[in-house]
Formats: structure tokens, C-alpha cells, sequence
């Protein structure tokens, strides 16, 4: 967990720093990320810890004293498989239940956090707009951040203030008491203001320049837009990882209703636009009958003619583009159900990795005999790596729709598992998995069969 979360930090920390977070805030954020690895780390860690443990029980020659006093090595696992089978019932209960409000807390103030803006509102040699009626620069900071040198503020014009251009010296800047303003307070410093020149009494068309001088001047600068603000959550409860089982189930027969349909109005719809010509029936008084003719470009002139085929032009665009928005609408909801399906499928798969994991773990401890974190952490993350890619391309598959959502969700369960299966049966049998001797030998042997077919 702690290398996830360092991964967490390395990931996002330029959307965490110069920000002015409450130290609650970052606190807050990181719970949330554990609890979102969890998905991630606690296979891992079964793999690992299994590794670790029946590799020093082999390391330490106390499987051979257990398989000596006649307990094979399936009983020896059998307590830890149960110990692990409880784990994964708490796994499927933590994924249906904690993992979606876990999702949903997580990215909605992570959002939060990467829209809002930089603490640092006045950077050096920058004309800075973080608010929205001034452009304030600084020409040079002290290093305490507050003592400003060389200010230029530019106050836009608004209804009843036609702005005005200061500059001062030095300054300093704080945040007032209740943390609603940045107050700076500026010296020695100058302001020039235009207004509208003339009167009803005295038209004049040019503008009046004022400017007065100041020793100290304090201007108050609204923080509201730039504070902390919260998005309402609900906004981000439609995602499919923030929902559980029963509101998958909703949502995919919801959909799947509208499907249908949407599917029975596309044949009343087309409908609509053909056209149907009424041909008389053959008559049982004629023993010949002209045969009915029922092109229409056989009628009329050429004017009449181009009318036909621009109509029918027409017609068939009319019909193209609504069943063209019809069905980019169809595939939406297509893929949409694809996705949650697969996302309905999930909620089983971080019980049963767990399982599947330590079904490779035990019999690999007990093979390679070393415990520690040296050998069995590399060998737990070579596993892990090929689970966790083989899962993220099914999981991807599944939801982009060129895989179905079970082959797609348990695709990595059915990759790993024969592994544990051939690594059981090994372990069970005291194979030499890792012994080099026995291949060199194999090889040997089959590099000797060649020579003598080919003499």
C-alpha cells in the first residue's frame, strides 16, 4: 500500500502542490487512494506474503519435518487456504460495498482538487488574471512571500468605474482574519485614472486624466472564486466503478428495456417514408391484360422527371440521417450496457484473484525454498505483472465491446489458474521446478536424440 500511494503522489503531485490545501485535505485524498489500491494490493500482497511464508518454512527445513511426520503438503496449506477463503468472502463484501463509495469520494475531490488554483496568485515577472477584475504583477518576492517589490495593478473598467493604473515600490500581502480577502497594502506608489470628459452644461469630448500620489494605499482582493469548493457527488454517481451489484442490475435492465424499444419504433418509423401504390386486380372478364407499369419515370416530362428524383433524393437522405442518429444512439447504449456488464463482473474477481494468487504463491514458496524479500518479491511481482496486464487488456476489451464481459472481466483468473493447478501438483510431488541440472540434462538428452537422426 505505501508504494501505491507513493505512485498516487508521483502521479498527481504537481495538482496537489502551491495550491494552499488544508493538510485535512491531502489527508482525506490519500485515504480514499488506499482505499481504491486496495483492489490492486491485496492480491499482491497474498501472493507475497505466501511466497514469504512457505518459503521460509522450506528455508528453514520445516516442511521437511512436517512432510517426515506423515503430513502432506495439501494439509499443511489447507489452514492458510481457509485463512485466505475468509479473506475473499471480506474481499467480495469490500468491493460491492466499500470500493463504490470509496471510487466516488476519491475522484470527486481529486476533481476538486486539480481545478483549483494555484495558492500562489502573484507570481514573479507574470501579469496574473487569478482575479477576475484586476491584472496584478510583481516584478520580485522576498523570500518570506509577502514582501512584494515593484507592483503594477490594473483595474478593468466597469459600470460605474472606468478603471484605473497603479503602480507602487513595495507592498505586502496577507489574507484577512476570516480568510475572505487578500489584502495588499502597497508604498509609495502612483495611480492614474481616465474618465469621461464634459457635462450638460460644458460638452467636451476629451477624457479627463486624473493623478494623485499615495504613501500607502490597501486594496482588498475577493478570494470567494478562488476558496475550496466542492462538487456535488451525485454528479459523478452515474460512473459505473461508483456503483454496486444491485444498481448495475438497474442500470443494465434499464437499458436493455430502452434497447428494445428503441429497436420495435425503427420499422414504424421507416415506415412512414415508403410509399404504397394500389395495383387492380386482374379481371376474369379479359383474357388479355396490359400489364401495370409501376414506374413513375415513364410519366411526364423531364421537368416532371428531375422532380421525381430530387423528391426521392430528399426522402432518402430524410431517412438516412434519422436512422444514422438513431443508430450512433443504439450503439451508445450498446456499449453502455457492454460496461456494465463487465463492471458487474468485476465485482467477483477481486474475491477469486485472491484465491487464484495464493494457489500460486504456496506451492511457489515451497519450490524455491527461500524466504525474505529477496527471491519471492521478485517472483511476486513477475506473476503479479502478467495478472495485471492480462486483466487491464480483458477489463478494456469487455468495455470498448470486442470481448465479451465475462471472457473479458475473468480472462486473468483463467490465465493464472492453470498456473497454481501445474505449481500445486509440483510442489505436491517435491518436483525439482528450479533445478538447472534436470534441464541441462533434458536438453542434452534431445540435442543427442538430433545428432543420431540426422547421422
Amino acid at each position: 500500500m505505501f508504494v501505491l500511494l507513493m505512485l498516487f503522489l508521483w502521479k498527481y503531485i504537481d495538482d496537489l502542490i502551491g495550491k494552499g490545501f488544508e493538510w485535512y485535505v491531502i489527508a482525506e485524498l490519500m485515504v480514499y487512494a488506499s482505499a481504491t489500491n486496495v483492489a490492486m494490493a491485496l492480491p499482491l500482497s497474498v501472493l507475497l506474503s505466501s511466497i514469504m511464508t512457505y518459503g521460509s518454512l522450506g528455508e528453514n527445513y520445516e516442511l521437511v519435518a512436517i512432510k517426515s511426520a506423515g503430513i502432506s503438503l495439501t494439509r499443511a496449506v489447507a489452514p492458510m487456504f481457509v485463512v485466505v477463503m475468509l479473506l475473499s468472502v471480506g474481499a467480495f463484501f469490500f468491493s460491492d460495498y466499500m470500493l463504490p463509495r470509496a471510487y466516488l469520494k476519491y475522484y470527486s475531490l481529486l476533481y476538486d482538487a486539480r481545478q483549483q488554483k494555484s495558492a500562489n496568485f502573484l507570481p514573479e515577472g507574470v501579469f496574473s488574471n487569478s482575479f477576475p477584475d484586476y491584472t496584478i504583477r510583481v516584478d520580485k518576492k522576498d523570500e518570506d512571500g509577502q514582501t512584494l517589490h515593484g507592483l503594477t495593478v490594473y483595474a478593468k473598467p466597469l459600470a460605474n468605474d472606468p478603471g484605473y493604473v497603479l503602480k507602487a515600490k513595495t507592498g505586502r500581502m496577507y489574507r484577512s482574519n476570516d480568510n475572505r480577502y487578500l489584502v495588499i497594502e502597497m508604498q509609495d506608489g502612483v495611480r492614474y485614472a481616465e474618465s469621461p470628459g464634459g457635462s450638460a452644461f460644458n460638452p467636451n469630448p476629451h477624457q479627463i486624466l486624473t493623478r494623485f500620489r499615495f504613501k500607502s494605499q490597501q486594496t482588498k482582493l475577493d478570494l470567494k472564486g478562488l476558496a475550496f469548493n466542492r462538487t456535488d457527488e451525485n454528479s459523478f454517481s452515474r460512473a459505473f466503478p461508483m456503483m454496486n451489484r444491485r444498481q448495475l442490475k438497474d442500470y443494465m435492465k434499464a437499458t436493455s428495456k430502452s434497447i428494445d424499444s428503441a429497436d420495435n419504433v425503427n420499422l414504424p418509423l421507416v415506415t412512414n417514408f415508403i410509399k404504397y401504390y394500389s395495383v387492380p386486380k386482374k379481371s376474369d372478364n379479359f383474357k388479355t391484360y396490359q400489364k401495370y407499369n409501376t414506374s413513375v419515370m415513364n410519366y411526364g416530362d423531364n421537368m416532371a422527371k428531375s422532380n421525381y428524383i430530387t423528391n426521392a433524393l430528399s426522402e432518402a437522405r430524410s431517412v438516412h440521417d434519422m436512422m444514422r442518429s438513431r443508430s450512433d444512439g443504439m450503439d451508445q447504449m450498446v456499449k453502455n450496457f457492454r460496461s456494465a456488464y463487465a463492471q458487474y463482473q468485476v465485482k467477483f474477481t477481486l474475491s477469486v484473484s485472491c484465491i487464484a494468487l495464493f494457489l500460486i504463491g504456496a506451492p511457489m514458496g515451497a519450490i524455491i525454498r527461500k524466504g525474505g524479500l529477496g527471491l519471492p518479491v521478485v517472483i511476486s511481482v513477475v506473476f503479479f505483472l502478467i495478472f495485471y496486464i492480462v486483466k487491464t487488456i480483458g477489463e478494456k476489451a469487455a468495455h470498448e465491446g470486442s470481448m465479451s464481459g465475462i471472457v473479458g472481466a475473468w480472462i486473468s483468473i483463467f490465465v493464472i489458474t492453470p498456473i497454481g493447478i501445474f505449481l500445486s501438483y509440483k510442489a505436491a510431488t517435491d518436483s525439482a521446478l528450479f533445478d538447472m541440472e534436470i534441464y541441462r540434462r533434458f536438453f542434452e538428452g534431445l540435442i543427442k536424440r538430433f545428432k543420431k537422426q540426422k547421422a
